[in-house]
């Protein structure tokens, strides 16, 4: 019996160790061709290893690096900004949700599930923004319609409230005379690191990987974020390709296209890889209790 549970376990292991390393291949890949030099991909395509090395990609984004500067810094404050702004709104909308007591809570929820199955549309939501908001070219049109647009994220951490946290610790609170803000600051939320954490990462990712607001209602450079900007780079890169032919040089043949792209998704999705480590532990132990008692 001792045996087959030593199996079972290095099987699972050696699985679990594959299954990373497949997962790893692709960055793998992508940090190499970033590497290589353009001649080298176009004649003897992408590999593992680099066929001639070169940095002409990061040279290229180097001699942009007030933008990208610039840029790394608006992603920053909004995915700062705006994790904690839309982790507390969800909070304080999911919270509510999980008490019996909390009238017509039946009907918010309602109101929470259906913007889960539709949507008003872009135009709309561009009336709105740009007409009523009036966000459009600010900061906060990177910010504002990405707080609260997913109702799953009030629905988990509501489940979470109801089945994690014990009802007797709220009621003790408030026969000790805390109030309602009060039980969430100092009894739910010190028990909901594991759900605050997962919501957290996701809104984290959603604010740095976002290009679909900047490129709705961003037309100011100063307020481009890092995806509009490595967009922005990558369509003037293939936009001096498509009349290469009849204009451009033989300095402008030159110049790493390929490579250039394989360093744009390092510099994009790098600073998520450093920071994934930290939350991984309570990423998992918030999903494993979603999936377990949702």
């Amino acid at each position: 019996m001792k045996s087959e549970s030593r199996g079972l376990t290095w099987f699972s292991h050696i699985s679990l160790f594959l299954f990373a390393a497949f997962c790893l291949i692709p960055f793998v890949l992508l940090i190499s061709a970033s590497l290589t030099d353009q001649n080298a991909i176009v004649a003897q395509g992408y590999s593992f290893i680099p066929h001639k090395f070169s940095t002409d990609a990061y040279d290229y984004l180097i001699n942009r690096g007030s933008d990208i500067a610039r840029a790394y810094g608006v992603t920053i404050f909004v995915t700062v900004f705006g994790t904690v702004a839309g982790l507390a709104l969800t909070t304080l909308l999911a919270y509510p949700l999980s008490r019996k007591e909390t009238p017509h809570r039946f009907l918010i929820m309602f109101i929470v599930f259906f913007t889960m199955l539709f949507h008003g549309g872009l135009i709309p939501s561009y009336l709105v923004y740009t007409q009523l908001f009036e966000i459009k070219n600010t900061i906060w049109a990177l910010i504002i319609p990405g707080l609260l647009t997913n109702g799953f994220y009030v629905m988990m951490m509501r489940t979470f409230f109801q089945t994690t946290v014990p009802p007797a610790l709220i009621e003790s609170a408030h026969l000790d005379g805390a109030s309602e803000y009060r039980t969430l600051w100092s009894v739910v939320l010190p028990l909901s690191t594991p759900v605050l954490a997962t919501v957290g990462l996701f809104t984290c990712i959603m604010y740095w990987n976002d290009w679909q607001n900047g490129m709705i209602y961003i037309t100011n450079p100063d307020y481009f974020s890092v995806q509009n900007l490595l967009n922005r780079i990558m369509q003037d890169i293939q936009y001096i390709n498509s009349n290469m032919a009849g204009n451009a040089g033989e300095a402008l043949s030159q110049m790493p296209t390929d490579s250039v792209k394989m360093a744009i998704a390092v510099i994009g999705v790098l600073p998520i890889l450093v920071a994934y480590p930290f939350f991984q532990k309570y990423f998992i132990k918030g999903i494993m209790i979603g999936a377990v008692k949702g």
